[in-house]
């Protein structure tokens, strides 16, 4: 965060933090659980049912920021643990499931109807976040994931890169419901025994979760967890850098450009012994990208009528924490931001002919999207794997949740000099091998001609939206779209 302060002032931007600084604290709460905490099931057949071991069969935390919780509840399966009104969805069915431990599978409920669930794509449905947080609202005490690959995207060991270690939460807002007790990952083959123990079988409750008919399934077995953490009160802090617009009325509403500058730490080594997780190209790459587009904007001749404001994001890797305290805290309105624009991870691998806006059809945006490829003559290209959910999965999803337009910007996989079935391979090989792991580090061998490529394309857009005449709008009908028109009530402004 220093370091990023420092580039800022070396930019010459001014600072938009807290007491005249660049940085903007964010208090949160750091829990690790510790090796001595356990999960175990009983009820159904006893013997059947499996024992699992911390890390390599399940990771577990509370959300109750306590340092020891021993909660016990019945368990059941709850599908999807979807409730979708817009989609006459709802996997509760009214059962009262207070003080119960959900089992839930990761993903939306399948469908091919892009209007249904965002037919391939994932939404918001679909993330971890929401059966958290609906699990809390239903009044559970515990909720429980089954993970498989395909359904979650990546393999177990981001799973428990990710989640078996400190994970930091913002502090517990005494309004929110009651946090659970006990929170965490199943792997599938752990999954399959408790579900075979317990009369069922997970494949034939996946098929019975995709149908909107589906009941809630009382599975006989109770979940007991004694979860040991270690809890401490810590701070992290955005970096918030800020060119003033000359516009005398615009100035006072703003461009948001975000890039997380977090990772994973050190954890548990790799292969190879190595422990630290430098998160090279998830995210130095776009933090550096933005630096660079702040120190070009500050020195264009021709300056923007609105405000820029860069923003180094902490805790993303966290469950997109500063982000989100921003969005509470915001140094602009949110009826008076114009929009985000978030890069979180840029070409390493050299140009990329096609880019891709996660989001940016969703919103007027995409007018500004259009130009810029007709000006640098790139195609747009729509998310390649819309069943990872990216779009709820980086900073930009923050600013949506306020009513912002908003779009992640993100390099295609068709790269000069390769065809398609080269950047397929190579993002193949990253999320597998990469994502989430000591290995990804800085390569010698990287071609950063991407990298300038995409801030030269974002240069174009935060200038464009910058100095024109109105700010962008979510389309009509789109989730965000409401929070949109209240944050322009807010501000005394109507939706034009």
């Amino acid at each position: 965060a220093m370091y990023i302060a420092s580039q800022m002032q070396l930019a010459g931007l001014y600072p938009g933090g807290a007491g005249g600084g660049y940085l903007q604290r964010v208090p949160m709460v750091g829990v690790e659980t510790q090796p001595d905490s356990s999960l175990s099931f009983s009820g159904a057949a006893a013997s059947a049912l499996p024992q699992v071991k911390y890390k390599d069969d399940d990771v577990l935390w509370t959300e109750t920021q306590q340092p020891l919780v021993d909660s016990e509840g019945e368990m059941i399966f709850v599908g999807h643990g979807v409730v979708a009104p817009e989609f006459s969805w709802d996997d509760y069915k009214g059962q009262d499931v207070a003080g119960k431990v959900l089992l839930m599978l990761v993903d939306d409920p399948p469908s091919d109807d892009p209007a249904v669930f965002g037919g391939k794509a994932r939404t918001i449905y679909g993330r971890w976040t929401y059966k958290y947080e609906i699990a809390a609202k239903k009044g559970a005490i515990g909720a429980l994931l089954i993970h498989t690959d395909a359904s979650a995207g990546y393999g177990w060991q981001v799973v428990r890169g990710s989640w078996a270690r400190e994970r930091a939460f913002n502090e517990l807002d005494p309004n929110a419901p009651a946090p659970l007790k006990q929170a965490g990952w199943m792997t599938e083959s752990a999954g399959r025994a408790l579900l075979k123990a317990a009369g069922q079988d997970l494949d034939a409750l996946i098929a019975a979760a995709a149908r909107p008919d589906f009941k809630p399934i009382s599975l006989g077995v109770k979940s007991k967890a004694h979860i040991v953490s270690k809890v401490r009160r810590m701070d992290t802090s955005n970096v918030i850098g800020y060119i003033q617009g000359n516009d005398p009325v615009l100035k006072d509403q703003a461009v948001v450009v975000t890039a997380h500058y977090d990772h994973l730490g050190i954890g548990d080594p790799d292969a190879t012994g190595d422990r630290i997780f430098n998160g090279a190209y998830d995210n130095a790459s776009g933090v550096a990208t933005m630096l660079e587009l702040a120190r070009a904007m500050n020195l264009s001749t021709v300056k923007c009528s609105r405000t820029l404001v860069f923003i180094g994001a902490a805790a993303e890797e966290m469950g997109l924490r500063g982000s989100e305290f921003y969005a509470n805290h915001p140094s602009f309105p949110p009826g008076k931001i114009a929009a985000n624009l978030n890069l979180d991870g840029v070409s390493v691998l050299g140009v990329s002919k096609d880019m891709t806006f996660l989001g940016g059809e969703r919103s007027t945006l995409w007018n500004y999207l259009q130009d810029a490829a007709g000006f640098f003559g790139f195609t747009i290209s729509p998310d390649a794997h819309p069943e990872q959910g990216s779009f709820y999965r980086s900073d930009h999803y923050n600013f949506a949740k306020i009513g912002v337009p908003a779009v992640s910007i993100e390099h295609g996989q068709n790269f000069e000099g390769h065809d398609a079935a080269w950047g397929e391979a190579q993002w193949k090989e990253y999320n597998e091998k990469h994502y989430h792991q000591p290995s990804d580090e800085f390569q010698p061998t990287w071609d950063l001609s991407g990298a300038r490529n995409e801030a030269m394309i974002t240069f174009y857009l935060a200038w464009r939206i910058a100095n024109a005449e109105s700010m962008p709008t979510w389309k009509p009908g789109d989730e965000f779209a409401a929070a949109r028109e209240a944050a322009l009530k807010a501000v005394g402004k109507g939706s034009k």
